[in-house]
């Protein structure tokens, strides 16, 4: 990676209660800022990920997510198509891999084999990079907007953005059709469990009537 330092000496922060779209609850993109806002999920992180690309141009791209619904497969199309985005990655849960598996080997096509990671995942993250800029951006909401309470973080270098990229390098690259135990270790789930309270997350889900 190129460009300037992680670590902004100056970062102006603000907070935001947004009712209207995700560009006016932005706005333009600094270096060194840090902001929140609270939405009532009138945007998405789709959205998000697309004024930042607006304001900062060409960007290597990461996002993380747990699966890809029918109402955003356009949205990611276009996205994937899109110029501005000249690396790709994407962080997936591995449930995805059977509804989304044309999504993921378009995704692939364009961005190369490699640009799939297969993992346990629930977080909602996404880096955009450029030789000026090392956005985060993070939040409750998914790739699609959602009416109800959301919050939204986005900040310019930092450790933050470190440690995430870390974790996206660190990750292995897994087929598509890799096996569950395979998605296991790649996530390191292992290492954040005991054996037995893993095993309650592990085959067929029964709830007690």
């Amino acid at each position: 990676m190129t460009g300037r330092t992680s670590s902004p000496t100056v970062r102006a922060s603000r907070a935001v209660e947004s009712f209207q779209t995700a560009g006016e609850a932005i706005g333009p993109i600094e270096p060194g800022m840090s902001m929140f806002a609270l939405t009532r999920g009138q945007w998405s992180m789709i959205d998000a990920v697309l004024w930042c690309l607006d304001n900062v141009g060409p960007a290597r791209l990461s996002l993380w997510t747990w699966t890809i619904a029918s109402y955003e497969i356009e949205v990611f199309n276009a996205l994937r198509a899109d110029g501005r985005v000249t690396d790709g990655r994407l962080i997936i849960d591995s449930a995805a891999r059977g509804k989304n598996a044309p999504l993921l080997a378009a995704w692939g096509a364009r961005f190369g084999h490699g640009s799939i990671r297969y993992v346990v995942n629930h977080a909602k993250i996404a880096t955009i990079e450029t030789d000026r800029f090392k956005l985060l951006l993070r939040g409750s909401m998914n790739l699609n907007f959602n009416a109800r309470f959301e919050q939204f973080d986005l900040s310019d270098g930092g450790p933050a953005f470190d440690l995430v990229r870390s974790v996206e390098e660190d990750l292995p690259v897994l087929d598509i059709g890799a096996s569950g135990a395979a998605i296991y270790a790649a996530s390191k789930i292992s290492e954040a469990f005991e054996p037995e309270k893993l095993a309650l997350f592990q085959g067929v889900k029964r709830w007690a009537k």
